[in-house]
């Protein structure tokens, strides 16, 4: 099931229920005229019962409707004052223009369904009401909560086991491992390095990508190491650039482990090429709450057609689940020359 549908059922959920609870208020006058053993019901007496009832059933609509969005989003001074100035507009037009004009016989009156009541009981009836509103909301909210945890507990492994496969391939093992062999015998140096930076990659991969969140600056040094390796098997032609902010704010922000990974290996997989002028360019930063990764990188007839697979669908499928439509992932192709992906998540607190 995914997250769409989830979400919808829910929605589904909450508004049956709303639903059913003003059927039955509105079907009161009716059972209250059956208790009383009239022989026939009274539709003016219904009417006047609906109009005692209907300032509460508008007060429900804007609050629902416009109101907890508000308490949804934790603004909760604004929710207060609105809701505050919405049951004193309501009630107090009430109050001046006087309902119970529809109520000439005075007999009739008394037998109405709902008795009138006092402005101050009305103010205080619409604020529980619109309080039993938000405590429904809340409720469906953390199922939701709960629902989309486990949704993405379940898929969790299998994501996980899907990027690692991807991301960290035996292929590249292989390719690196060979690569390293074939410089020992002259530049002990390098493959010295090399083989600590492929050290480094595995255990970012085996041991801080099993948790749900990772620091930026361990994400920073993963692709560094990355980078690095790759240079080995590229010419020194191809330019390559990295910019990411101070390593000391990268250890303050927190994001998904291996998501950053996909943007830069689909790069390196269709933007270069050896006959002609190639180049990538990497760029991370951090504006207000949110982080931004753009990465761009030349583009060859031969692999624009494949840009977009594996490694775009399944970051895409993770996004979703991880932040629930908070996130952009906006893709350039309009430049036949030219390939950018620029990536926006929320900073994770």
């Amino acid at each position: 099931m995914n997250l769409k549908r989830i979400f919808k059922n829910f929605w589904l959920g909450e508004n049956m229920l709303y639903a059913c609870v003003w059927a039955a208020i509105y079907l009161i006058p009716f059972m209250n005229a059956h208790l009383m053993s009239e022989d026939a019901v009274s539709f003016g007496k219904v009417i006047i019962s609906w109009v005692k009832i209907t300032p509460y059933f508008f007060t429900f609509l804007v609050h629902n409707h416009l109101l907890t969005p508000l308490l949804m989003r934790n603004r909760y001074g604004w929710y207060i004052v609105l809701l505050i100035m919405l049951v004193a507009a309501v009630f107090g037009t009430i109050e001046v223009l006087d309902f119970r004009y529809w109520q000439g016989d005075v007999d009739l009156r008394d037998k109405a369904s709902l008795t009138e009541l006092a402005w101050y009981w009305n103010v205080l009836f619409g604020i529980l009401m619109a309080g039993a509103n938000s405590m429904i909301k809340l409720y469906y909210r953390a199922l939701q909560t709960d629902q989309r945890m486990a949704l993405l507990e379940r898929q969790n492994i299998e994501i996980q086991m899907q990027y690692l496969k991807y991301q960290i391939n035996p292929h590249f093992l292989m390719n690196t491992l060979n690569n390293i062999h074939s410089m020992i015998d002259f530049d002990t140096v390098m493959a010295r390095k090399s083989v600590m930076d492929l050290s480094r990659m595995m255990r970012h991969v085996l041991y801080d990508s099993s948790e749900s969140h990772t620091t930026l600056d361990k994400e920073v040094e993963f692709l560094d190491n990355y980078i690095e390796l790759m240079r080995i098997r590229i010419f020194d032609d191809v330019e390559i650039s990295f910019k990411h902010p101070d390593i000391n704010v990268c250890r303050s922000v927190k994001l998904p482990p291996l998501l950053l990974i996909v943007l830069v290996e689909n790069a390196f997989k269709h933007g270069i090429s050896y006959n002609k002028e190639s180049y990538i360019h990497i760029s991370i930063y951090i504006d207000n709450d949110e982080l931004t990764c753009v990465v761009a990188n030349s583009r060859h007839y031969s692999s624009s057609s494949e840009h977009s697979g594996i490694g775009l669908d399944n970051i895409t499928k993770r996004l979703d689940l991880m932040f629930g439509g908070r996130h952009k992932l906006d893709i350039d192709d309009s430049d036949l020359k030219r390939y950018v992906v620029k990536l926006v998540i929320p900073i994770i607190n």
